[in-house]
């Protein structure tokens, strides 16, 4: 026997249509071949293997598959099958329907956006596995895509990186996160009515150097008493009364009733988020509809971005 890697898959398709139709001619004609062409291949088969695959006894009476035609066959429809899944998933992967897209993500964007885009994803592309990866800063989300270790990435402004095409979604405005128990109006608040007054923050963010810039650029000197990567723990401790929060709208809660947001005055220049795709190299399919469903559903939660 030659090397098993000599065998052809139009042989063991002939294999099989023969096997399955009884004859060559039978064989010819499920295929849509001359029926030397099948001759031809189950000749090449046996040529490869080493023996025949089918008693030939001419006439009117049908090929007979022979023991070692029937070892090959067994090993022929799997090989098939698994051929026919791969054409299958190709197809479903080329149309945006199927395959595995890996996309990035943040904290308020994993709990306020991501929810309702796989929901929609479930609902609209089943097939597509959707696998997601949740990072602390854009630099890092954008080193991963532009790798290729995810395909797409939610990302927020600012950010200035050439090797990504930024999708906007809409805009995350920043407002003042208070106890609900503070008195005062339920209007802008004053950003200067902010100076001398206890804050909550984040460790080290790009949205925290943001409001802290802003703060400053109207007088206003920070005073933070407690700092936090998490939202959620950010929030907690306006609601227990120990200070107030300039945060962007995506990281609050707002159905609590222990809190009470109000925008600014003037207002700190809202983020930006995107949905980032790289610039270079191909783009799977399932990562293009993904962005058109996040498009759609970010709706809910963020601001138009102006045109």
């Amino acid at each position: 026997m030659e090397r098993g890697s000599d065998i052809e898959t139009r042989h063991l398709i002939a294999l099989r249509a023969v096997a399955e139709e009884g004859s060559f001619a039978g064989a010819a004609d499920a295929l849509g071949y001359s029926q030397a062409a099948i001759s031809q291949q189950i000749a090449g088969l046996e040529r490869v293997i080493g023996t025949t695959v089918f008693d030939r006894p001419g006439g009117p009476r049908p090929a007979t598959i022979t023991p070692a035609g029937r070892v090959v066959l067994r090993h022929a429809e799997r090989i098939i099958e698994r051929l026919d899944a791969i054409e299958n998933d190709l197809r479903h992967v080329q149309s945006g329907s199927g395959g595995r897209v890996v996309c990035g993500t943040f904290q308020s964007v994993t709990v306020r956006l991501v929810p309702d885009l796989v929901a929609a994803m479930r609902q609209e592309i089943p097939d597509v596995a959707l696998q997601l990866f949740e990072g602390d800063y854009n630099d890092d989300l954008l080193e991963l895509l532009v790798a290729g270790d995810i395909d797409v990435t939610f990302i927020a402004s600012p950010v200035d990186d050439a090797r990504a095409e930024l999708v906007p979604l809409g805009i995350d405005p920043y407002v003042v996160l208070l106890p609900a128990d503070r008195p005062g109006g339920s209007g802008p608040l004053q950003v200067r009515e902010l100076q001398g007054v206890a804050m909550i923050g984040q460790k080290e963010s790009v949205y925290q150097a943001h409001v802290d810039d802003a703060l400053r650029r109207v007088g206003v000197t920070p005073q933070y008493v407690f700092r936090t990567d998490d939202n959620g723990g950010v929030q907690a401790m306006v609601r227990a009364g120990l200070g107030v929060a300039v945060m962007p709208r995506l990281t609050i809660d707002m159905n609590d009733p222990g809190v009470v947001v109000r925008e600014l005055s003037p207002a700190v220049t809202p983020r930006t988020i995107y949905l980032g795709l790289r610039r270079q190299g191909s783009r799977l399919p399932a990562a293009e509809r993904l962005v058109e469903i996040a498009r759609r559903t970010s709706r809910a939660h963020l601001s138009a971005t102006k045109s």
